[in-house]
């Protein structure tokens, strides 16, 4: 599912139109994200948590020139399911849809 179609079906379930829910939507994502840069979690109680997770510095290698490379400690956005959002995926999703090759 898109942004799109997340838009069309939170309109279509509603009533409310199209160009309303997707300025609510862009909204609460642009929310989340400058809470996370100011350095705070977001927790949404039932479906889950938008936390930052600490990255410790670590040694990578460069494999096309074969060289050791200092990769410094640095935080990342996670996200962490509710138990109870995780429950109700497992009980039920049967089988994975087929991926259409879209990585957003």
């Amino acid at each position: 599912m898109r942004k799109a179609d997340l838009v069309n079906a939170i309109s279509e379930k509603t009533g409310i139109s199209k160009v309303d829910v997707l300025v609510t939507v862009e909204a609460l994502f642009k929310e989340i994200k400058n809470t996370m840069e100011g350095g705070e979690n977001v927790y949404v109680r039932g479906f889950g948590s938008f936390i930052i997770k600490k990255r410790a510095a670590k040694i990578g290698r460069n494999i096309k020139r074969g060289k050791s490379i200092q990769i410094p400690e640095h935080f990342i956005p996670a996200f962490k399911p509710a138990k109870v959002f995780m429950e109700e995926v497992k009980a039920n999703v049967h089988a994975l849809p087929k991926d259409n090759g879209s990585d957003d």
